[in-house]
């Protein structure tokens, strides 16, 4: 069987003005052929010989094969760069004289020309190989790393509900917990985390700030920073709200308070009724 967005050995079958015809083998000639254009024919290749191609549709929607290689084939998740941005989605560059689809409906952000994207190649609905920015289900449960460990990855979807997802490695299935989100986290971002967890399916948790002990330190230094910026004089203390903290200093509360109490013990800080005050 020919398999669409697949590399594949095929034999020549039959030659033509404009071509040769692949089949997967000469016995199975009269079942299903494929063309590979004259201009694409390795020297010296003829009838029964095997050809490694891949197999995509050209733009009249048939079946047709390369000896050129795409950057990505079917179902594989990985970086192209939009080649434009058209009426009905974004063409990626993939390798291939004509350009992968990308379909407004599969991006998770706004895309513009000349932007990588993280996408994965599927097959839609009318049998055409298109691209996806929701790559989720493309991603590998079978991860190298263990709790602690440092990893790196492309942010892809970021949901209200549980956070943001990532693909480490642009590979592997991950995500950063909901209250694990601090600062300007956008699809597309390449981030560095921590792994806090992995689960029994093999995704990862990851969290993009350190252990307690070791982001007190930081932290402690990002409030004196936001101190300093209002002239001395935080306008809130360690008594504020979650949402407050969260939104103006991009911490938990019991990561807040942490960092207050360091500040307090160094002697750096007091602590008025309405604000927390330099000294």
């Amino acid at each position: 069987m020919i398999r669409l967005g697949e590399k594949q050995t095929l034999t020549i079958v039959k030659k033509v003005e404009f071509g040769v015809y692949l089949a997967e083998s000469m016995e199975s000639a009269t079942e299903q052929k494929v063309l590979l254009p004259g201009r694409q024919i390795p020297p010296e290749r003829t009838v029964g010989d095997e050809i490694e191609v891949f197999i995509y549709k050209d733009s009249k929607d048939r079946l047709i094969a390369t000896t050129n290689m795409p950057k990505l084939t079917l179902h594989q998740v990985g970086v192209l760069t939009v080649a434009q941005v058209g009426k009905i989605g974004a063409f990626l560059d993939w390798g291939l004289e004509k350009d992968l689809l990308l379909p407004y409906r599969e991006q998770t952000a706004k895309v513009e020309e000349g932007q990588a994207v993280l996408a994965a190649v599927y097959i839609d609905k009318s049998s055409r190989l298109c691209a996806t920015m929701n790559v989720y289900e493309y991603l590998d449960l079978n991860s190298p790393y263990h709790k602690d460990d440092r990893v790196e990855g492309t942010v892809y979807e970021i949901s209200r509900e549980f956070g943001a997802f990532v693909a480490v490695d642009n590979r592997y299935c991950a995500l950063i917990p909901k209250k694990e989100l601090y600062g300007e986290i956008r699809i597309g971002d390449w981030i560095k985390a921590r792994v806090t967890d992995v689960k029994e399916d093999g995704k990862l948790d990851l969290s993009v700030r350190e252990k307690a002990y070791l982001q007190m330190g930081t932290d402690a230094g990002k409030v004196m920073e936001a101190i300093e910026s209002f002239d001395g004089a935080l306008p809130f203390t360690d008594k504020a709200s979650p949402e407050v903290i969260r939104r103006e200093m991009q911490m938990s509360k019991n990561e807040f308070k942490r960092a207050v109490g360091r500040l307090l013990k160094e002697g750096k800080i007091k602590i008025t009724e309405k604000a927390i005050i330099k000294i």
